[in-house]
């Protein structure tokens, strides 16, 4: 009989955290190929952007594995010492509600038209871009499920340590 602890997510947050970098991949592939095909004057950005992104997506993982409970042994005159849990889960609680307003904002917006300028771009000087199309929004879906993944994963993470907590003290 294979028993697990506490501290073991359950299959579905491990698939969850894993979910989460395959949703944000597409954007971010797809923003770094605009530096190819595009004279774009904000092409650091585009790189930025989808560095940023899928580094807070990898982030997720951490939710679900040891080596984000504690910080690196290489970390100097810190390693190895836990890192809080309610920190960790309040930032990801925030941040995939953040995602999801943003994703409901977006929606909402297409429908019933609350800024009516069109999609704005970086800068003051830039000029206010069509709605973008299915071209393009077919590589930016998938991450509507982002906020909802890092929600349900930083639950679970919050309960396990709870369990942990009760189970040692």
């Amino acid at each position: 009989m294979n028993r697990t602890s506490p501290a073991d997510p359950p299959r579905w947050a491990v698939w969850a955290a894993y979910a989460v970098p395959l949703c944000v991949l597409p954007s971010a592939v797809w923003r770094l190929s605009l530096l190819v095909t595009d004279d774009a004057a904000t092409g650091w950005y585009m790189i930025l952007l989808s560095v940023l992104s899928m580094g807070l997506a990898l982030s997720t993982l951490g939710l679900v594995h040891d080596w984000g409970r504690r910080l690196p042994h290489w970390v100097p005159r810190l390693g190895g010492r836990p890192i809080p849990a309610r920190p960790v889960v309040l930032v990801a609680l925030i941040g995939g509600s953040a995602l999801v307003a943003i994703c409901v904002y977006l929606l909402l917006n297409s429908r019933f038209h609350v800024v009516q300028r069109g999609w704005v771009g970086i800068g003051r000087d830039e000029p206010a871009h069509p709605t973008p199309t299915w071209e393009v929004l077919r590589y930016y879906a998938p991450m509507a499920a982002w906020g909802p993944l890092v929600i349900a994963v930083a639950v679970d993470h919050a309960r396990r340590v709870a369990a942990l907590r009760r189970r040692s003290g």
